[in-house]
């Protein structure tokens, strides 16, 4: 057996011996993984698409998914069994609305290293300005970094829709390259997912969020960058 392997199945049989209070420790320093979005976060299989790249990549023992909902509402089946549903997606919620009044206590009670997120779509529906979207993409950058100055941040281009007109979802995508560059930093990057470029309204179920197809569209981009991200942080 790898000495990796090794070493993974002493710390689990170690966990499994462990009182309440030592597991808590012990899952404390696992590598924390926040999914953040709306309704395509939360109802979608694209983040147990994304758990099984990091099982593939034997890194799923080593990180936790975290946030303040544990729920799998579209039943994914993926390869791994037991993956970790937790996750902070809110179904019509407001990328503004999430920045101005929720984010900070969210990473409150559950602190991130790495927080991957797509908002905007709602933002879109109800009209707001891609420049009020954009301050709210800094505002939660801004609030990322306070909780934890390294964090690693993984922003999605927004897929599109087959309901109405693409054009302001194409205005915010312009928009997040640029804004991506202006705030990156050494110490918490941020690369970009590009979930929209091949993505067709096909990949969609019922002209806003992913099949199963979309969300295979969805995993193939954010998965990569997340493994790195994990391996970077994890020195491998």
């Amino acid at each position: 057996m790898h000495v990796s392997s090794i070493l993974s199945a002493v710390g689990l049989a170690s966990l499994a011996l462990a009182g309440p209070v030592q597991v808590a420790e012990r899952q404390a320093t696992k590598l924390r993984i926040m999914p953040l979005g709306d309704s395509i976060t939360e109802i979608t299989c694209w983040r147990a698409l994304v758990w099984d790249q990091l099982a593939e990549a034997g890194l799923a023992s080593q990180v936790q998914y975290v946030g303040s909902q544990n729920s799998n509402p579209q039943n994914c089946k993926p390869a791994t069994a037991n993956w970790d549903q937790h996750h902070e997606g809110h179904s019509g919620w407001l990328a503004i609305d999430i920045a101005n009044s929720y984010l900070t206590n969210w990473l409150k009670s559950t602190p991130a290293d790495i927080v991957m997120f797509m908002l905007g779509t709602n933002d879109v529906f109800r009209g707001r300005t891609t420049d009020d979207i954009i301050a709210a993409y800094t505002k939660m950058v801004n609030i990322m970094r306070a909780a934890n100055p390294k964090t690693k941040i993984i922003v999605d281009l927004v897929i599109p829709l087959s309901l109405g007109s693409n054009s302001a979802i194409q205005a915010l995508n312009a928009r997040i390259p640029a804004w991506a560059k202006g705030l990156n930093s050494t110490d918490s990057p941020i690369v970009i997912a590009d979930c929209y470029t091949g993505f067709s309204t096909s990949d969609l179920r019922d002209g806003v969020h992913p099949s199963l197809s979309g969300d295979k569209i969805i995993a193939s981009r954010v998965g990569p960058l997340l493994l790195e991200y994990v391996k970077q942080s994890l020195g491998k």
